[in-house]
């Protein structure tokens, strides 16, 4: 019995052993050789994990960095400028800072603006609401207020306002990783440049429709007038699908649009002044006349200018 035994034991470490044995020159024969480089790069990410990058996480993104030939297509949203410039030493890269982004809320649908038409008693999912149908508001392309923003944000930087029934994105926490833009089904938060000293302005509203259908499902909805287009002199405002847009890298923050607007449906934040409507109206209008004067005076120029007279092309002369 004993022998048994102990036979047992030798032939199974043997086998044990030739396994062993067999496993490592089939790991060495096949083994896949990394770069070095891609743990150096894992190491100075942030380890959110987030996906903002457009990766699956930070070990793909360091695998992606290290094979790339430059970092003109990575940026780690979470990291921001001063991770890029570690990974950037560490490839010898060079890189283009890259403004700080942010999260913006692109709806003014609170409880006041845009009253319920009818009740939610369901799923409190946004993804689930927009399935079943348009939503409890005559707004149909506004916030669900369901929170799904909240859930998906891994820094705590959204919150839901009870008062408002919108989110709101604290600042100081909003990485712009893009976790809750891609969460909301109904695209409403949008990842904007933070703007000079946070300045920023922007269209918080996406409804299409045209203007009465939209200004009676939200008070303070974008109604597609174009006057902050025809108000800015910078080319920054397009009017689109009834819906205007201000693109952040024309907007100078003069805030002329935001004065201008009828419904309200144009923020101006972090500013050190309130808005003075009534100072940039006067402004607005003093240039227009300025605009008007010059060009009938430049008119009466033209029409004061005596008619050039006509030319007369000399006849050829006949040949002898």
């Amino acid at each position: 019995m004993t022998t048994t035994i102990i036979w047992t034991i030798v032939i199974i470490a043997a086998l044990g052993l030739a396994l062993a044995v067999i496993l490592y020159f089939v790991a060495e024969k096949f083994k896949v050789e990394e770069d070095p480089r891609i743990d150096l790069v894992e190491k100075v990410m942030p380890g959110a994990n987030c996906g903002g990058c457009g990766f699956a996480g930070c070990r793909a993104f360091a695998d992606a960095a290290v094979k790339a030939p430059n970092l003109d297509n990575n940026f780690c949203p979470v990291g921001g400028n001063e991770t890029m410039k570690k990974v950037a030493a560490i490839l010898g890269y060079e890189i283009k800072e890259k403004a700080p982004m942010v999260a913006v809320v692109r709806c003014n649908g609170t409880c006041e603006n845009r009253p319920k038409t009818n009740e939610y008693d369901c799923l409190q999912s946004c993804k689930v609401l927009v399935a079943l149908y348009a939503g409890d508001t005559g707004c149909a392309f506004g916030c669900l207020g369901c929170g799904d923003c909240v859930a998906a944000c891994q820094f705590g930087a959204i919150s839901m306002n009870p008062a408002t029934g919108l989110p709101e994105v604290d600042e100081t926490k909003c990485t712009a990783c893009g976790a809750c833009s891609k969460a909301c089904p109904k695209g409403v938060i949008e990842i904007r440049n933070k703007g000079i000293r946070g300045m920023r302005v922007y269209v918080s509203c996406l409804n299409k429709d045209k203007g009465p259908a939209a200004k009676k499902a939200c008070s303070a909805a974008c109604i597609g007038c174009g006057i902050c287009a025809k108000t800015c002199t910078h080319g920054a405002i397009t009017v689109e699908n009834n819906i205007a847009y201000i693109d952040y890298s024309k907007c100078k923050l003069c805030r002329e649009c935001e004065a201008m607007c009828p419904t309200g449906a144009i923020h101006g934040v972090n500013f050190p002044k309130p808005l003075d409507k009534d100072a940039i109206k006067a402004r607005i209008a003093e240039r227009n006349k300025k605009a008007k004067e010059a060009a009938e005076a430049a008119k009466a120029a033209a029409a004061a200018q005596p008619a050039a007279a006509p030319t007369v092309e000399p006849s050829p002369k006949k040949e002898a």
